[in-house]
């Protein structure tokens, strides 16, 4: 028997993992240039371009950007143009921070003994295990509490009050996202050889030069793989935003849930298709980088 041989069962299964996952996706793409407005049902493309949208029923039979018509219907929407921008900040600021900080509770938990790191690292589980709702509503108690008591303790008045907004959505992401960083890092530090840091300290490097010269490079992959972790858990996050957002904080899942509540178009669809194509360039674009590092420099 050969050991290489494919077996049909495992060939059929793995096409059908494949199917399952990505079908979805493949409808979602073909649905974002649907003729029809409503949406239900794919009443084909839309091929003949002209001056201006022509309507029949909910169908568009022509538009001057045609075969895109639905993209181009999204680039006009201040909405989302504002939502995208909101979830670019959040996520990008959010991210940042919580690489740093979830990098650094790594390095300290791997290597320093203390008495609590037994309960500390069991902390870093459980914003993982428990419901997202769970967290979100004590975010959302502890937000209002404390700001309830400092626009009262400061007498704080108008656009002077302290209010959920961007600010609290980032802080809410950084929270969550710092134990899937942490994780992350850890696991890529399990496996370094300490060796190396020891030749460069005895080269004369002192600690700090020895951890960027040595030590960072190492993790940068693991690091890069926790901030790009990170950064799509905050991309797609609907149910802790849900809670934290106030007036001018809306997020692009919050818009998209308040478009689905109304009626489905192609918009919708163009919409999430742009954000796969946005999260699919930042995996390539990390896996570029990972294989870049791991090339040998040649003297």
């Amino acid at each position: 028997m050969n050991p290489h041989k494919r077996s049909p069962f495992v060939i059929t299964a793995a096409t059908l993992v494949y199917i399952f996952l990505y079908a979805p996706i493949v409808a979602l793409i073909l649905y974002s240039f649907n003729a029809s407005r409503a949406n239900v049902t794919f009443e084909g493309f839309i091929t003949e371009t002209s001056d201006r949208v022509v309507m029949d029923g909910s169908l568009v039979t022509a538009s001057p950007c045609g075969f895109f018509h639905w993209y181009c219907d999204l680039s006009k929407n201040d909405d989302v143009i504002e939502a995208a921008g909101n979830t670019l900040t959040i996520a990008f600021t959010a991210t940042i921070i919580a690489t740093i900080i979830g990098t650094m509770a790594a390095l300290a938990l791997q290597r320093y003994n203390f008495k609590i790191k037994p309960i500390s690292q069991l902390f870093l589980y459980i914003p993982i295990v428990i419901p997202e709702i769970v967290m979100g509503i004590g975010v959302l108690t502890l937000f209002s509490q404390t700001f309830g008591w400092l626009n009262q303790v400061l007498n704080l008045t108008g656009d002077a009050r302290l209010s959920l907004g961007i600010a609290t959505v980032t802080v809410s992401h950084i929270a969550f996202m710092v134990p899937f960083v942490t994780l992350v890092v850890q696991a890529r530090l399990q496996g370094f050889d300490k060796s190396f840091e020891e030749a460069a300290m005895d080269l004369g490097a002192n600690e700090w030069v020895t951890f960027w010269r040595v030590t960072f490079p190492i993790i940068l992959p693991g690091v890069l793989s926790g901030a790009l972790l990170a950064f799509t858990l905050s991309l797609d996050d609907f149910v802790i935003t849900f809670f934290t957002n106030g007036p001018g904080s809306t997020t692009l899942p919050i818009y998209v849930y308040g478009l689905l509540r109304r009626i489905i178009t192609p918009q919708v669809n163009a919409l999430s298709t742009v954000w796969i194509s946005i999260v699919f360039i930042a995996v390539l674009l990390l896996q570029w980088l990972q294989k870049k590092k791991k090339k040998p420099k040649h003297e």
